[in-house]
């Protein structure tokens, strides 16, 4: 392709495009990307210096300006915080301003939260103010469907598109950055991590975060964006391409204003960062309720799905899919091929794995000779069998012989992936309790050599006691910050590994 290189990974070469930017406004569809002064601008969307709640009420009335406050205090933002409410003197122990314009400095981001009718004359204000970055949280607009609600949008859209305003929403949550400690949200944890998450919801944006944060993935940054009267998904992603925070996006999206553009920037961006895209209102009854969420139509499923393919784009149906695939993506090098390699435990489960694995479009293949007569000398002829499935318990409460079977997968060059199931370093087989030092050997064991083969784990703590859940959802997390992807489920693993499989494919030169 035009204007890019190749890279190589594990003897494989893949496509990634030039970093080189242009100064200049987007334009429609031709690859253009944003200059280093509007680069700024959405850097400090995300990492503001300075920033105003308009519109922030005397008392706490829930979802607003003191919901916001609060919740940076307690996210120990260390910016400068500026509070408008022209009938109070203080609120919360803060001076307050009457109005943007008395403000001693121009702030890099305005949080508005004011009644929709009043929102132009504060971008108005935000224009001669010198202010750029503004986050409108006000509803009352397109997705109301009324004639005053989309003419108010037009309106926003005109006053922001004449002063150059980057404006997020409206109708929608907002930023959330643990790195920059702008956490408006509540109590979401903060530890920052390797995903962006672009989303017209607010509340599927939260749900992803605290999600990704308790898989062990965490966020990077994540924006809500809501009806998208201004920046829409491309503008994001021109951002993002370059985010050094950032290894993989996921989307959330109901509609985008301009699809063409779009798809333009995913191509673009799809083979250095995997863009991962759980696309709503796929249903007649999903689509009438993106109408009434942010004002759009949600476009038909199937033009969605054919420029989806084009790009390269992984199109996933659920939250805990995007997280799954992410996580897969952002730790594993490219596999060689889909030939998986399984280590586990019973019969049964053998061949469940098997048929899901298949299903996913992985294959199982049987070990070759010599790696299977190696194989058979380390597993006992009681209780185990020696075929791909493994099944051989005993990995799993000693990580010296893990790393002996490991070792002999390791050097097979017909085998591309490893997927170990049940994972769960019990002290005995029949107490939930986590041996804490075998876990701890064993983790780093996975540390170590996790690029030697790509590698995930399952560990599964669903339907056994309550507290083995509640280790297997911390030694998944522990798992995951070790880079190894770890997961709740089988099919969701399989999953995982299928599509980072198809992600190389489709992107190797």
């Amino acid at each position: 392709m035009a204007g890019e290189k190749a890279f190589e990974v594990a003897g494989r070469k893949f496509r990634a495009p030039l970093h080189g930017r242009e100064r200049g406004d987007f334009q429609e569809a031709d690859g253009n990307r944003m200059g280093p002064e509007e680069g700024e601008i959405f850097h400090r969307l995300f990492h503001p210096r300075s920033l105003a709640i308009v519109g922030i009420p005397r008392t706490y009335t829930g979802l607003g300006g003191q919901f916001f406050l609060q919740n940076l205090r307690r996210a120990e933002y260390p910016g400068r915080i500026y509070l408008i409410n022209p009938n109070a003197g203080e609120i919360a122990g803060i001076r307050t301003y009457p109005s943007l314009s008395s403000l001693p400095e121009a702030v890099d981001l305005a949080l508005v939260c004011v009644p929709a009718q009043s929102v132009p004359g504060v971008l108005d204000e935000c224009i001669r103010k010198g202010v750029r970055g503004v986050h409108v949280l006000s509803s009352g607009f397109k997705e109301l469907g009324t004639v005053e609600g989309i003419r108010l949008e037009e309106e926003i859209r005109r006053v922001a598109i004449r002063g150059g305003l980057k404006v997020i929403g409206p109708n929608c949550m907002g930023p959330y950055v643990p790195g920059s400690r702008l956490m408006l949200w509540g109590q979401i944890p903060g530890t920052p991590g390797a995903m962006a998450f672009l989303s017209q919801s607010g509340t599927l944006t939260q749900r992803m975060s605290e999600h990704a944060h308790f898989t062990g993935l965490g966020i990077s940054k994540a924006v809500s964006f809501g009806n998208a009267a201004v920046l829409d998904a491309p503008d994001y992603l021109e951002y993002l391409e370059d985010d050094e925070e950032t290894r993989v996006i996921g989307l959330y999206l109901e509609s985008v204003r301009d699809g063409r553009r779009f798809l333009e920037a995913a191509r673009r961006i799809n083979p250095r960062k995997p863009l991962v895209l759980w696309k709503g209102g796929e249903t007649a009854s999903g689509a009438g309720a993106v109408a009434s969420h942010t004002g759009t139509l949600a476009g038909e499923d199937r033009i969605w799905e054919n420029g989806l393919r084009q790009a390269g784009v992984l199109r996933v149906r659920s939250l805990e899919e995007v997280v799954g695939t992410a996580m897969a993506l952002a730790y594993l090098h490219p596999p060689r091929g889909r030939r998986l390699f399984i280590l586990g435990g019973g019969g049964g489960n053998s061949v469940y794995y098997a048929d899901i694995c298949l299903r996913m479009g992985l294959e199982v293949p049987p070990l070759a000779g010599k790696t299977r007569e190696r194989i058979s000398a380390l597993v006992p002829a009681v209780g185990s069998f020696a075929r791909n499935p493994v099944d051989a318990w005993k990995a799993f409460h000693d990580p010296d012989y893990l790393a002996r079977i490991l070792e002999v997968v390791f050097e097979e060059p017909d085998l591309d992936m490893i997927l170990l199931d049940r994972l769960i370093p019990r002290m005995t087989y029949a107490t939930p309790e986590v041996d804490e030092g075998v876990a701890e050997k064993a983790i780093d064991y996975l540390r170590e050599n996790r690029r030697r083969k790509p590698l995930v784990a399952v560990v599964d703590g669903a339907g056994e006691d309550p507290f083995l859940a509640g280790e297997a959802a911390r030694l998944r997390q522990r798992l995951c910050r070790a880079g190894v992807p770890a997961y709740a489920s089988l099919p969701l693993a399989a999953m995982a590994l299928a599509r980072t499989a198809a992600y190389y494919e489709k992107n190797t030169a």
